[in-house]
């Protein structure tokens, strides 16, 4: 599907957004005073509600406490981004609830915030998450599902979703399978216990051994280093084995299979090729909802 999947504009939006949201207030209401259906105002915090597409889950409450006692001191000095929604009467945030939920702490009452009349669905979602991946404030399991939400929501590529980001496509495949992690080790890369260094070292086994090296990787505080030559060395591959290695057009039919339907795809098969099983995995009934309409969209 094309760039424009994501809406019309989209890259000077993001381009605009950025630029605005980095000025100090009132240099920010000068520049958006010259952009039409947009304004800024001082908002009350409590007509004000999260983003329905916010990539982050984890607030490390430390840091909003640091913030917090710095908006105390000096103010916000730079503007949030909101929608507002005419059937709630409330304004939804689009960039920057961090700064919203450190403006609570502090006590105020108002913040200055760059209101947009309408957005896009799609456009709220990119906003929010190219905004946090470019701030390098997410995790890699949030920049995962980041990813991950705005392929199925909208039909995204890995190609238009690595411009879009401004991340190679290899970066954006290789993020994406952290998702096949078990809960506990994403948990882990939610909390920082493990690195996404760690996480790759651990995608290269499977099953039990997976579960054990965890399990060493975090007792013995393992480096990124150590955990890749543990890992390597319970592969340790036979001869046997090596010589039941796919051949390169297996891998890039897999590889076509999963850029256009934006999830993990494998190809099982006996001793010949001629028959065999297509396995294709999905994570939710969302995505499995999305990967049907994919196939479709493709038959038709």
């Amino acid at each position: 599907m094309a760039r424009q999947a994501l809406g019309k504009g989209l890259d000077a939006l993001i381009k605009q957004t950025q630029e605005v949201t980095n000025l100090p207030t009132e240099q920010a209401a000068a520049v958006v005073a010259n952009m039409p259906g947009t304004s800024v105002q001082k908002i009350e915090l409590s007509k004000i509600v999260p983003n329905r597409f916010q990539p982050r889950r984890v607030f490390n409450e430390e840091k909003l406490q640091e913030l917090a006692s710095s908006i105390k001191e000096h103010g916000l000095t730079q503007p949030i981004v909101v929608v507002y929604d005419t059937s709630l009467d409330k304004y939804e945030i689009v960039v920057g609830e961090r700064r919203f939920r450190a403006t609570q702490l502090a006590g105020l009452t108002y913040i200055d915030a760059i209101v947009h009349t309408h957005l896009e669905d799609q456009q709220m979602c990119a906003l929010a998450l190219i905004e946090n991946i470019q701030r390098e404030d997410l995790n890699p399991i949030e920049t995962a599902l980041g990813y991950r939400s705005l392929m199925n929501k909208f039909f995204i590529k890995q190609n238009d979703l690595a411009a879009y980001c401004g991340k190679s496509k290899g970066t954006i495949s290789n993020t994406l399978r952290l998702l096949e992690l078990e809960p506990e080790i994403q948990q882990a890369l939610q909390n920082g216990v493990l690195t996404e260094g760690h996480a790759r070292a651990l995608l290269m086994l499977g099953g039990q051994k997976r579960s054990d090296l965890f399990s060493r990787i975090v007792k013995a505080k393992m480096s990124v280093r150590q955990a890749e030559s543990a890992a390597q060395a319970l592969l340790a591959p036979s001869k046997e084995a090596a010589k039941k290695a796919k051949p390169s057009e297996v891998l890039d039919f897999e590889n076509s299979l999963q850029d256009a339907l934006g999830t993990k795809v494998e190809v099982k098969y006996g001793k010949s090729m001629q028959k065999g099983t297509l396995v294709i995995h999905y994570h939710s009934l969302d995505e499995l909802d999305n990967i049907a309409s994919r196939l479709k969209h493709k038959m038709l």
